[in-house]
């Protein structure tokens, strides 16, 4: 399921969380500054007994209760193991209870009369500082980047099959993440038949608010397990979106996953050799011609070269077909062409690849007896049963 159009942010952290408020009037920001977000109403004397549990945020009507009530409400909430943030709004706020308010680990005041957006920036905020208790944290990612020797060689296509694969095989929520980094024209979510509503470089002036909570509005789950964070078409991305941001979002997507995914852009950025160097594996995707092949060894060698860390790309011959009906080069005669052996040979499918991308979706998904899918599970299958390459090269 995609989630509701959001046209900012703000708007996109707050769609689909839990908030509890206390008092009857701020169940009305649902239609307004809170829209999208969850809202339960309680009595401020039932918080005690209520609890907080699953709900992203506290929203307190100061002017609703009496000094007792929110007294009590308040040493409730303080008295909890793990608070939720908490937002007291009202006219009328006693010194006293604002300081214990703020006192909170995650708290903030906003004073009567204030506009909507105030509310959705001062809500916002504390949920981006927030880390969502429904995204594991502290685990370290294998991550593995795709790159197309030349532009059409299927290297989205594969990298998605790719990530389909190994969500299937974890069988976890949130088990993968598939990064489209061609932040200026990616066809990722096209593919996927998905429909993100974030510009990514509207992150880009705060990478160093980009956290887990955030993370979480920005992705678009796709299919059991996987996610995919990808931004809509945006062709200054490149230059408003800097190294930190896109560094940022990754680091925290290798916290939050098993398994990271780039959908790497062919030509080189700011962050690229630093995004590379993060990975596992570097899987360099080529099509069977010779212009392909020759663009292949050499795309391969520029990030060997310029990382220098020893990892050296893998390149995987894509749409193996029948010589039956031309002079396509065997294994051996691409081989020679590269000068060197290549990982992995994926079959033609046209008409599956075809079906799925009209269709939306993975081809495993649309045609789970294509060639594409046996020769992605068997390539996937063998990767992931090696222990990650930055680990080996540690030891060695």
């Amino acid at each position: 399921m995609l989630r509701p159009k959001s046209s900012t942010p703000a708007a996109q952290l707050i769609a689909g969380r839990r908030i509890l408020a206390l008092g009857a009037k701020l169940a009305a920001l649902g239609e307004g500054p809170l829209a999208g977000a969850i809202i339960e109403t309680a009595q401020a004397s039932q918080l005690e007994t209520l609890g907080v549990g699953g709900h992203d945020l506290v929203l307190i009507d100061a002017d609703a209760w009496d000094a007792g009530a929110l007294a009590s409400a308040v040493k409730a909430l303080s008295a909890l193991r793990a608070c939720p943030p908490v937002l007291m709004v009202g006219a009328t706020l006693p010194a006293g209870l604002v300081r214990n308010v703020l006192r909170l680990d995650a708290a903030d005041i906003l004073e009567a009369p204030f506009t909507d957006d105030q509310v959705q920036s001062a809500v916002a905020g504390l949920l981006a500082d927030a880390q969502p208790a429904v995204m594991p944290s502290g685990a370290t990612a294998r991550c593995w980047a795709v790159s197309g020797a030349v532009g059409g060689s299927g290297a989205t296509t594969v990298a998605i099959e790719i990530a389909n694969a190994l969500a299937a095989q974890s069988g976890k929520d949130r088990a993968v993440c598939f990064v489209d980094l061609n932040l200026a024209d990616g066809a990722a979510a096209a593919y996927l038949g998905a429909a993100p509503t974030v510009r990514l470089a509207d992150f880009g002036a705060a990478a160093d608010r980009i956290d887990a909570a955030m993370l979480q509005a920005i992705v678009t789950p796709v299919a059991k397990g996987l996610d995919l964070m990808a931004g809509v078409r945006d062709p200054s991305a490149f230059d408003t979106m800097g190294r930190e941001a896109v560094l940022r979002l990754l680091e925290v997507a290798c916290e939050c996953y098993e398994w990271v995914i780039l959908d790497m852009p062919r030509h080189r950025r700011s962050w690229t050799l630093e995004a590379l160097a993060g990975c596992d594996e570097v899987l360099v995707i080529s099509e069977l011609t010779v212009p392909a092949l020759l663009a292949a060894r050499a795309h391969s060698d520029e990030i060997e070269d310029g990382l220098g860390t020893g990892l050296r790309p893998r390149i995987v011959l894509n749409r193996l077909a029948s010589r039956m009906f031309g002079p396509a080069p065997s294994m051996a005669e691409a081989e020679k062409a590269l000068q060197r052996k290549a990982e992995a040979g994926i079959s033609s499918d046209w008409e599956a690849a075809a079906a799925s991308a009209n269709l939306g979706g993975p081809i495993a998904q649309h045609r789970p007896k294509s060639k594409i899918v046996k020769d992605v599970q068997a390539l996937v299958e063998r990767l992931a049963a090696q222990p990650p390459r930055r680990e080996a090269s540690k030891a060695a």
